[in-house]
């Protein structure tokens, strides 16, 4: 375990509990991977919680992804050519988010509507 990340993570971490956001802003500053951050989050028994996609860490209800209204067929697009054995990798997630210019959880809403499961979370969550 890293000691630098260990510090970094406890002193963040809220009542056992480190934000997603939190984790990435820790990664990015100490210069290391959200893996390296959430594997020690782990180690520490500190729960990662507020996924940025909305998929878990969210009390009782765990998940908020709902389905999206409207589906836009280039975004539709976007999220079938990125999906990788059935799933959608979470980072390809933030990247369509990116350049649709729409919040990460928008992606997360539109790929439940169209029945497509994120998975390999950079903080290695699931």
């Amino acid at each position: 375990m890293d000691d630098q990340i260990a510090a970094a993570i406890r002193e963040q971490a809220r009542e056992g509990t480190l934000g997603c956001a939190t984790a990435f802003r820790i990664a990015r500053e100490l210069d290391v991977t959200p893996l390296a951050v959430g594997r020690t989050a782990d180690t520490l028994e500190a729960r990662l919680v507020h996924c940025q996609l909305g998929l878990f860490g969210y009390g009782e209800q765990k998940s908020i992804v709902k389905p999206a209204d409207e589906v836009p067929a280039d975004m539709e697009q976007a999220i079938q050519e990125g999906t990788i054995l059935g799933r959608l990798p979470c980072a390809v997630a933030w990247t369509i988010a990116v350049r649709f210019e729409v919040p990460k959880r928008h992606v997360s809403d539109v790929a439940e509507r169209l029945g497509v499961r994120i998975g390999q979370c950079q903080l290695g969550a699931f």
